[in-house]
């Protein structure tokens, strides 16, 4: 599609937005790029103190602790991929109007500097698993196969998004509530087969992060696969890439004046 072709095209240009996008989040920070690990950890204590031990989540769940950071980490990727690539183009409002370039490139930018972020993170998961997690199986191989997916998944939904708040700002706050329940639909805190019924399971997998959370944490955990989940996320996935890109071109030449 064009507009894929431009991102490749202007592959030097997304890099620098993406690097522009990483300092400025780090920038006059005590912490730095330690926030892209704080932020993670910190839900993680939050779910497995007042969630899993006094909600009684953690019932059947071995090594809760790391069954939430496996579950949370790929889940705050994609919230924050998305809600950040949503708010690119009006938190990019004079560049947006000023200057001519692929407007799609903005919430491509938010989605690789997100990405960043969760490779940082990944290393102190991997640090992690060597220290007090299940020995490693081949299913560790997929890993970047499901981080692929869920970046793709983010730009599709960041950029249709972004396209919509351009010209109507109640979808930012539809998407700050969206986020919120989303999350519960997806397993980042409960393992679904102890927690759900065999109907609430299949509905679930309607949530295209729902297999793909579910099969990154059984990646790095040694689980079993869920290949329709996985199916049914990878579809949807593309759906929603290719909808949000055919959307964005339609919409892209009248940005500079609504937004």
């Amino acid at each position: 599609m064009a507009d894929l072709r431009e991102l490749w095209r202007f592959r030097e240009l997304l890099f620098f937005l993406t690097l522009r996008d990483i300092k400025l989040r780090y920038k006059q920070t005590v912490l730095g790029i330690g926030w892209s690990v704080f932020q993670p950890l910190a839900t993680v204590i939050v779910f497995a103190v007042f969630i899993g031990v006094l909600g009684k989540v953690a019932d059947g769940v071995e090594n809760y602790t790391l069954f939430v950071l496996t579950g949370v980490l790929p889940w705050t990727f994609f919230a924050n991929a998305t809600t950040n690539a949503a708010n690119s183009l009006i938190g990019n409002e004079r560049l947006v109007t000023k200057t001519y370039f692929p407007r799609v490139l903005l919430p491509g930018a938010n989605v690789g500097a997100a990405l960043f972020d969760f490779l940082v993170a990944l290393i102190v998961v991997a640090i992690w698993l060597v220290v007090d997690g299940p020995p490693p199986t081949w299913r560790l191989v997929l890993v970047p196969v499901m981080m692929s997916l869920l970046a793709v998944l983010a730009f599709g939904f960041g950029t249709l998004l972004s396209a919509l708040i351009a010209t109507q700002r109640d979808f930012r706050y539809l998407l700050t509530f969206g986020m919120q329940l989303w999350m519960f639909a997806t397993p980042c805190i409960y393992l679904p087969a102890e927690k759900l019924g065999p109907t609430a399971q299949r509905w679930l997998t309607i949530n295209p992060v729902y297999g793909l959370v579910l099969n990154f944490r059984n990646c790095l955990l040694g689980g079993d696969l869920h290949w329709p989940a996985l199916a049914v996320s990878a579809s949807i996935s593309l759906l929603v890439l290719v909808f949000a890109l055919i959307y964005f071109r339609r919409v892209e030449n009248t940005m500079a004046d609504t937004i």
